[in-house]
């Protein structure tokens, strides 16, 4: 009984391990890497520590030196990972290589997937492995030195037919504009930069028009080409695209091939982790394995006397994760997975039957010095959860022995991991699935043991696929009957840390077995995170946020129970838009669920591009633009309205006035911009903020002449027409006498806004100008004295740095290619 003997030590591990991940988390908050003379303090109170831990562990005094050791394993932790940090920091894009041309040689290294760019233009997202790069558009011209992986996209341009059909493995010379990783950067958002740093993505950029060269296919015996393959002879048997899509996400790892009609109805159902390749999905294949080579070799006794069926089922189980993993793709999330089983199989073979905690701690410690910044990913942590929580209601379900007993221990184990995921889930994701525990009954074994089997047996008898899909069919139909019920899913608002902190102990206290006096107790704990009390102005003031969404509009207005949204932001394509992807679930975070009002300057695409998105994803109870009669924006229930000169409103004693257009110039045949709907907003002590969409230089003048003196007059001033040469003329600036103006616009837009000159005039009246590409959101309160840049507030190491803002150097040089400004929207997970 050498492992018993081993216990007390083997507790005491513990609280390295704790140290490990907490020293990983504390460097996820740095909002810079460390400085030579940092890494020399941190290794000599490593040293230091890890000395005293050992003398006490020499002492056998446990407890101290686990303390001291734990102390220790976080500087290790910290000081690794920082240095790991500035090698791939140094890999980014040479900033005097951002906007030209270079050429390039190397691999397709990820199944591309089809997208559709601005205006509808057909493409692919991939990702390419660099073997050679050269400076200018020939191999004659200097070589050059470039990151090794980039992320790409490649759109039929102009007149151009569609991009060719691209497929992993193979090799190909591209001419490519790059630029430096930069994403949308709002409140509670998802943090693009984070996860390209994370996949070792330190460039993006777009293929020129007539830029690619295929040099030779995947060798045969490629897995990428296989994959390619396999996925091109699944979308030709399976005739329903929706489904395709979701067996080639199960299968081959393929997520963008989901809908986002579809996975919309994932979220609500709360059946999302299990239509891709996740650490949990990975788990319950492998556990699935390992019971059906158990339950096989214990049919002969002699394979039993020789080798223990334990011993062969969970070495099967590990060897079929990974299998599954490198089929699809090999995706982050698989890989983390497989580390973690391989970890816990090989303690388990070793004879160290330590507590499942430990183990689930020591495979936790494994995985983040693979990857250490896999802590900062959901999918981590909602994996060892949903490991741990499968783990602890081992028991029961071992002791089950008939069908029935199998029935509860399988349904208790749904209810567990219903429970304890949920406030992991709220912490992450902001809503709850109220039919999650009825989809995931009948979703999880479906998926995981027949779909699934179905979809990857499909590749040696491709009938399979047409068994999986009538499952699949049936499934999906029980989801949106599911989906259909009143408030199937519960969406909060983000909760305040402490009320986090809070959540989470109280959702394990639920599903530990305990008195039912403690679960009672641990309902109460999560109270706060279940019904936050988000902050707003008080009466008389109000909130300002600008959001970060490429190259448009978007402004949020909240007063004390009132909320407006200034436009809606672009259109990414025709199946993304502002809407969607950032301005819904940036006000369901807030705790928004509704508009009093949704104003639309004009009718242009980058400000009414989300419109439909938000009327359609919560209750607006007007619509007030310049839209002309007949556009379908105003076909809808909301009933609409025209925006004039002279229309007042009061909310919570925040005063509204709408400035432009007349009523005459509806009549007059005006382009769009004229036509700009403009909108001031004042508190109760008199400051104030001008919002005014794509207005030009003869609207300003138009506006200027018909104003009193001071009546335009503003603390803050959203930049007209994203900083276009067309606007902010000086009569007009010194007029409003803005603190502040703000500048909505994409990172490198092939437009060139704000224009040199445009900052020019700004800067020689001492307007401080800000722009979304080196702010992120911005949030003004008219009771506070300053606001606040997202970027700075929320600065980590990893994210975009900007250069100071001035007439003659800024991030405005044009990226020059249609589509360019979607680099900041790369196909994310959904």
């Amino acid at each position: 009984m050498p492992h018993q003997a081993l216990q007390p030590q083997a507790i005491h591990l513990a609280l390295p391990a704790l140290g490990w991940l907490l020293g990983l988390l504390a460097l996820q908050q740095c909002p810079r890497l460390p400085e030579s003379a940092d890494y020399a303090g941190l290794l000599l109170a490593m040293a230091w520590l890890a000395a005293m831990g050992w003398r006490r562990l020499r002492a056998r005094a446990f407890t101290p030196s686990a303390l001291y050791l734990a102390l220790a394993a976080a500087l290790l932790a910290f000081t690794q990972a920082a240095w790991r940090a500035e090698l791939r920091m140094s890999e980014a894009l040479p900033e005097a290589w951002e906007g030209r041309d270079v050429l390039v040689l190397g691999r397709v290294s990820s199944l591309p997937s089809p997208v559709l760019g601005m205006f509808g233009a057909p493409g692919w997202r991939f990702e390419f492995e660099l073997e050679e790069a050269f400076a200018g558009a020939s191999r004659q011209d200097d070589a050059l030195v470039l990151p090794q992986r980039l992320a790409l996209a490649w759109y039929a341009q102009g007149d151009e037919a569609a991009p060719p059909q691209l497929r992993a493995g193979e090799r190909w010379q591209l001419l490519l504009r790059l630029k430096r990783p930069h994403g949308l950067m709002n409140p509670h958002g998802f943090d693009t930069e984070f996860w390209l740093f994370e996949r070792g993505l330190r460039a993006s950029g777009v293929v020129r028009p007539s830029g690619g060269l295929r040099l030779s296919r995947a060798p045969w015996w490629s897995l990428n080409a296989w994959r390619s393959d396999l996925r091109e002879a699944l979308l030709r048997q399976v005739r329903n695209p929706s489904h395709a899509g979701i067996l080639a996400a199960l299968s081959l790892g393929d997520q963008a091939a989901i809908s986002a009609a579809d996975w919309g109805l994932f979220r609500v159902t709360g059946v999302s982790h299990l239509l891709s390749v996740s650490g949990l999905h990975v788990t319950m294949f492998a556990w699935a394995a390992q019971g059906l080579v158990g339950w096989l070799w214990r049919r002969s006794a002699r394979l039993c006397l020789r080798w223990p069926a334990p011993n062969i089922a969970r070495w099967a189980g590990v060897l079929a994760a990974l299998a599954y993993a490198l089929f699809s793709g090999w995706g982050v999330p698989a890989q983390r997975t497989v580390w973690m089983l391989l970890t816990l199989a090989l303690l388990r073979s070793l004879g160290l039957r330590w507590p499942w905690p430990l183990c689930l701690l020591i495979a936790a410690v494994v995985v983040t010095v693979i990857d250490p910044w896999a802590v900062g990913q959901a999918g981590f942590w909602l994996s060892f959860a949903a490991v741990a929580l499968l783990m602890a209601s081992g028991t029961q379900q071992e002791r089950a022995a008939g069908w029935r007993e199998h029935l509860r221990a399988g349904l208790r184990n749904q209810w567990i991991a219903t429970c304890g995921l949920a406030p992991l889930s709220l912490l992450f994701f902001q809503q709850l699935s109220v039919v999650d525990l009825l989809a995931n009954l009948l979703a999880i074994p479906l998926i995981s043991f027949v779909v699934t089997p179905l979809a990857l047996l499909g590749a040696l008898l491709p009938g399979l696929w047409q068994l999986a899909d009538a499952v699949l069919a049936l499934l999906l139909l029980y989801l949106r009957w599911l989906a259909a019920w009143p408030l199937a899913v519960w969406q909060l608002p983000v909760a305040p840390s402490w009320a986090q902190a809070l959540g989470l102990l109280g959702g394990l206290m639920l599903v530990m077995p305990s008195p039912l006096r403690l679960r009672a107790l641990g309902l109460g704990l999560a109270l706060p995170m279940l019904w936050p009390a988000p902050p707003r102005p008080p009466p008389g003031e109000f909130e300002l946020l600008v959001a970060d969404i490429g190259q448009g509009t978007g402004v949020l207005v909240r007063t004390s129970a009132h909320q407006l949204l200034y436009d809606s932001g672009p259109s990414y394509g025709p199946e993304a838009n502002a809407g969607q992807r950032v301005l819904l679930p940036l006000m369901f975070a807030l705790g928004l669920n509704r508009l009093d009002l949704l104003m639309l300057s004009h009718r242009d695409s980058d400000h009414t591009g989300g419109a439909a998105s938000v009327l359609s994803g919560l209750p607006v109870a007007g619509l007030s633009s310049s839209l002309e009669d007949g556009h379908p924006l105003l076909a809808g229930p909301v009933p609409p309205r025209r925006c004039e000169v002279g229309q007042r409103w009061q909310w919570d004693g925040v005063r509204f006035e709408v400035l432009h257009p007349q009523v005459a110039h509806y009549a007059q045949g005006l382009k769009s911009n004229a036509m700009s709907c403009v909108l001031r907003v004042t508190s109760a002590a008199g400051r104030s903020a001008l919002l005014t969409g794509d207005l030009e230089a003869p609207q300003e003048a138009d506006l200027v002449q018909r104003s009193n003196a001071g009546a335009l007059r503003s603390a803050v001033l959203l930049v007209p027409h994203h900083g276009s040469k067309t606007s902010s003329t000086d009569a007009f600036l010194v007029a409003v006498a803005p603190r502040w103006a703000f500048v909505q616009a994409g990172y490198r837009n092939r437009f060139g806004h704000p224009a040199p000159a445009v900052l020019a005039r700004y800067q020689a009246q001492g307007i401080e100008v800000l722009t979304s590409a080196a702010c992120g959101a911005w949030r003004w309160r008219s009771d506070a004295p300053d606001g606040q840049c997202q970027r700075a507030q929320f600065k980590r190491y990893w994210h975009w740095q900007a250069r100071p803002l001035t007439a003659l150097q800024g991030p405005w040089q044009p990226a020059l290619e249609a589509g360019a400004e979607l680099g900041d929207l790369p196909s994310l997970p959904q």
